[in-house]
């Protein structure tokens, strides 16, 4: 191929006449096309196979069709928290007094009828002894008198159970001085065993007395009391009043469980409110999580049906639980504040789940609630 004339070869030669500019000019003009056109045709002869791949329509994309998704292992799921299975129980002073002693601490497990914290009970003592003393006269003066005919089963009756309340009340005063005792200076458990053991014996008789009073009252034809026997029965009474009194400066663990939480000091002031809680109490044996669930899942929801829970406490992990309570009628949610009430709020069912076996779910955490 023959090398393009360049413009400088263009300029005229010595005794040759010189060409037009416009000539010129379509010579270069020319010799540009040429060098382009050289350009795309080397390639397209050196790569074939490439140009072809570019030209050629692009290959369809393949499509993979996904296979169903397994169903869910749960139908509806709630949020709730985590409490023991008898509840929270909440105990607060029956009577107003200043705090004496306090026996118990958070975390101890006590039983049921330990003395946990125990006001100042001067007054109320002086009380019951004033209230013996008249028993022990107006005794003497019935015994002085005939006994009516036709009261003799009652009679008898009504002494049984006096001195069944007697001992009942003397066995539980001594249980509570072996557990201050024990509680100062730890000893042998067996003099904690046998005042426990006496308590029992003593409750029980007490028991059986106040039936077999209830079954001589039943008789018919009852003779009324005369004046010394009715004076006795109103003595016991106040002396029975009496010994309520000293019962109420001595706040006692209603249930066997764990000591959640203290909320007394020795030398305050208790008062009978229920917005003073000196004590929170729980069985922490048993745990079950109290869930609410939206409105629009409570047809889901069956008494006995399966569930599982999740803490993010313990992630990863599953607590197997089962549904023993349904609330009757629906409520605004209490798991987290909401603001001010709107009509767009969803209303809840709370639903009690039975958490099976031991578990280290601790009262007050939140948790999650899948039901199957």
């Amino acid at each position: 191929m023959q090398p393009h004339p360049t413009t400088s070869q263009l300029q005229p030669m010595p005794n040759e006449s010189p060409a037009p500019k416009h000539l010129r000019r379509i010579a270069v003009m020319v010799s540009l096309v040429a060098a382009g056109a050289a350009c795309v045709l080397v390639p397209m002869y050196a790569a074939p196979n490439q140009l072809a791949a570019a030209i050629a329509p692009a290959k369809a994309t393949p499509v993979h069709i996904l296979p169903d998704r397994p169903q869910a292992a749960w139908v509806a799921a709630a949020p709730g928290r985590v409490e023991p299975r008898t509840g929270l129980i909440r105990i607060s002073s029956l009577a107003p007094g200043r705090i004496q002693d306090v026996n118990a601490a958070a975390g101890d497990r006590v039983t049921k009828g330990d003395v946990l914290i125990r006001l100042d009970d001067k007054e109320a003592r002086a009380r019951l002894a004033a209230a013996e003393a008249e028993v022990s006269a107006r005794r003497r003066e019935r015994d002085a008198q005939p006994e009516t005919a036709g009261r003799e089963d009652v009679r008898k009756a009504e002494d049984a159970l006096f001195a069944a309340e007697r001992a009942t009340t003397n066995a539980r005063f001594a249980l509570d001085g072996v557990l201050a005792a024990d509680r100062t200076t730890p000893g042998s458990p067996q003099a904690l065993i046998q005042a426990r053991s006496q308590l029992s014996q003593a409750e029980d008789k007490l028991r059986q007395e106040r039936l077999a009073l209830a079954v001589a009252h039943a008789k018919a034809k009852v003779v009324s009391p005369h004046r010394g026997e009715a004076a006795l029965i109103a003595a016991r009474a106040e002396m029975t009043l009496a010994e309520e009194a000293v019962e109420k400066m001595r706040i006692r663990a209603p249930l066997t469980g764990s000591v959640l939480h203290i909320h007394a000091k020795s030398g305050e002031l208790a008062m009978p409110s229920a917005e003073q809680v000196l004590i929170v109490m729980g069985d922490l044996s048993l745990m079950r999580v109290r869930a609410e669930v939206d409105e629009q899942d409570v047809a889901k929801i069956k008494v006995g049906q399966q569930a599982f829970v999740r803490s993010t406490a313990y992630p990863g992990r599953e607590f197997t639980a089962t549904v023993r309570e349904i609330a009757p009628a629906l409520a605004l949610p209490r798991m987290g504040s909401r603001g001010a009430r709107r009509a767009t709020d969803v209303e809840v069912m709370e639903v009690m789940v039975d958490l099976e076996g031991s578990t280290p779910l601790l009262p007050g955490m939140r948790a999650d609630v899948f039901f199957k």
